[in-house]
């Protein structure tokens, strides 16, 4: 197939071992979080127990200025990914010119125009994918203020017509889910620093990307945050 004649082998293993860290790394990450104790998963306990809090407030203003605060971020993501596509679509019709600027950089590996179109497309679809899990993300955390509006007064719960954890639980797990949405984004953010590496040589790529996964493991596993948090 032609697509295969585009990159050196090189370039295609770097690729493969690029995309296997961050899946592996994303596939891997959710089991670790049952067997120890991860950021997200201490997060989640705190954003259940915020729910909790939340079904005996009236009013509830202010869990909606917290979901308001929380989708802030999300939403300033998702329009830097725009800004960021449209500034690589921009870098495609300049190819030349960048082409001879990473050729005067030190150690940077000489490559055809093509081969440098094809590395700032795979760059793209990283931002456009991250601009749809941040997206996602801003829609979920509607969703939470949806839910958190609609709830009961405390009075109510307290009386026994509705069920308390149940919907603690719901409520929960829904902003639960609007924050691993905003996290796999982030990743895709993080990832992206390493394929900068790319347009050095393949084997800088291969390390940043190393480099890269074991900080987000650390920030993940090993934290202080973590251990503040989970303390």
């Amino acid at each position: 197939m032609k697509i295969f004649s585009i990159l050196p082998w090189a370039d295609w293993l770097a690729l493969v071992c690029f995309f296997s860290l961050w899946i592996g790394y994303a596939t891997v990450a959710k089991p670790w979080a049952r067997r120890r104790p991860s950021l997200l998963a201490t997060t989640n306990r705190y954003r259940r127990y915020w729910m909790e809090q939340a079904i005996d407030r009236d009013p509830r203003m202010l869990d909606g200025l917290i979901t308001q605060n929380l989708s802030s971020t999300p939403s300033f993501f998702s329009s830097t990914s725009i800004l960021i596509i449209g500034g690589l679509f921009a870098l495609l019709g300049t190819t030349d010119k960048a082409t001879e600027l990473m050729s005067e950089i030190p150690f940077a590996q000489a490559t055809t125009l093509i081969v440098f179109e094809f590395k700032i497309l795979v760059l793209i679809a990283i931002f456009v994918y991250s601009f749809f899990r941040f997206s996602w993300s801003m829609r979920q955390y509607t969703f939470v203020a949806l839910v958190i509006g609609s709830m009961p007064p405390p009075e109510d719960f307290a009386a026994g017509k509705f069920d308390r954890r149940a919907y603690a639980d719901r409520a929960g797990a829904l902003v639960a889910s609007a924050a691993e949405t905003m996290n796999d984004g982030l990743r895709a953010y993080y990832f992206s620093f390493a394929l900068l590496g790319w347009f050095v040589s393949p084997l800088a790529m291969v390390m940043a990307t190393a480099v890269v996964t074991a900080i987000l493991y650390s920030r993940e596993f090993r934290s202080e945050v973590l251990h503040i948090l989970r303390d």
